[in-house]
């Protein structure tokens, strides 16, 4: 196998597991940063990956793609694979320089039931996805086109900012960026963001008519010494 790896770097895996539809639907009612702070605050896509469509939540379960920057061949491959509901996770590197998909891809990719494409990489033809209902998230954008050659990989672990998704997980978007839910954990994940959801609720009603209790400000600066000068 001259100039090849046995596989390794151009591979298509199988998906084992995802997150399923109640759980999904759920999520995607539930604000980002509410999961996130039921997750410490310790995931997070980075401040680059950005919505590029016109609005709408994003919900639904990875289908990773590891791709060469500039390289769209196995993000073809991965839509006609996809599954109803799909998310398209795709690593492209972070590279600005050649667009990963555009308006055709994502024609296809709605076509085919895909809840949405993540790109760490650049997309083109953002006028169009720009006033598209479908989710659409990137780095930036550049007219300059990708080639189609490899290699690539789906459905194998990629990261992102430092943020893991694995194929299955749960991936959620809205205004504020992206987040990956673990596949394993998304049930307690999910227990724990709707009761913060609603007890924030209750504060917000608090907040509007002026009841609200702000004595944790003043007890916090006193914890740590703050001085009044």
């Amino acid at each position: 196998m001259t100039g090849q790896t046995q596989g390794w770097g151009f591979r298509v895996l199988k998906r084992h597991h995802k997150v399923r539809g109640a759980t999904v639907e759920q999520f995607r009612q539930l604000p980002v940063a509410i999961v996130s702070d039921c997750m410490s605050r310790m995931a997070a896509g980075g401040d680059r990956i950005r919505p590029m469509h016109a609005g709408g939540n994003l919900a639904g379960p990875a289908l990773t793609v590891k791709t060469r920057p500039g390289d769209n061949l196995l993000v073809h491959k991965a839509i006609d694979l996809a599954e109803p509901g799909d998310v398209l996770v795709v690593d492209a590197g972070g590279d600005l320089t050649n667009a990963t998909i555009g308006e055709m891809m994502t024609v296809h990719a709605v076509n085919r039931g895909v809840a949405g494409i993540v790109i760490n990489g650049a997309i083109r033809d953002s006028n169009a996805i720009s006033t598209s209902g479908f989710p659409v998230y990137a780095a930036g954008v550049t007219h300059r086109g990708p080639y189609r050659s490899g290699p690539g990989e789906i459905n194998v672990e990629i990261a992102i900012d430092g943020m893991v998704v694995r194929p299955g997980d749960l991936v959620i978007g809205d205004g504020d960026g992206i987040l990956a839910v673990p596949f394993e954990d998304a049930g307690a994940i999910l227990a724990l963001a709707m009761a913060k959801q609603a007890e924030e609720e209750a504060v917000l009603v608090t907040i509007r008519n002026g009841t609200n209790d702000r004595s944790w400000v003043d007890a916090e600066l006193e914890r740590t010494a703050c001085r009044f000068e």
